[in-house]
This record gives structure tokens, C-alpha cells and sequence, in this order.
């Protein structure tokens, strides 16, 4: 697991000590949550796109390992791109 910081912390200790007690959403919170989900898996655009053979073996074989079909990884990855989730991890030269 990974290192806790200091808000994380203060959760787990409210939890451990019963200090947290379960929330139910109202109708209407339900209703937008489920908006907001159907809004994020609507597939409004097709889009067509050439990748080189190594590349789509690579997407191919790590999408097999998550256990999901390769389009779903590559438009997974797109998603948290554009949305800032995901960052280039630059490398450190010696």
C-alpha cells in the first residue's frame, strides 16, 4: 500500500475510531451521479486512427492483461490524457 499523507490519515483514523457514519444520496444527487456516468461512456464520434504494427501488439497485449478489449484502453487513456489524469513521466538522465 502506498504512504498515506496527512488527510488520508486523519480519514482512517475517523474511520478506525467510528467517527464516520454512512450517507445516503438523495434522489436528486442520485440522479445527477447517474448522469454524470452515462455522460462519461456516451460514444458520440468514431474516430480512425493508424498505429504501427509493434505499437497495437504492445495496446494489444496490455489491454488483454487489464483484462479489456484493446479500444477500451486506448480510449481510456485518451480520456484521463485530455481530463489531466494522466502526465508524461519524464526520465532522469545519470
Amino acid at each position: 500500500m502506498n504512504k498515506l499523507d496527512t488527510f488520508e490519515k486523519e480519514i482512517l483514523d475517523a474511520y478506525e475510531k467510528g467517527e464516520l457514519k454512512q450517507a445516503s444520496p438523495s434522489k436528486a444527487e442520485l440522479t445527477k451521479f447517474k448522469a454524470a456516468a452515462t455522460a462519461t461512456f456516451l460514444k458520440e464520434k468514431r474516430v480512425n486512427i493508424r498505429l504501427s504494427t509493434p505499437d497495437l501488439m504492445d495496446i494489444q497485449a496490455r489491454a488483454l492483461e487489464e483484462g479489456m478489449p484493446y479500444q477500451t484502453l486506448i480510449a481510456s487513456v485518451l480520456h484521463k490524457f485530455v481530463s489531466g489524469r494522466l502526465v508524461e513521466k519524464h526520465q532522469q538522465t545519470s
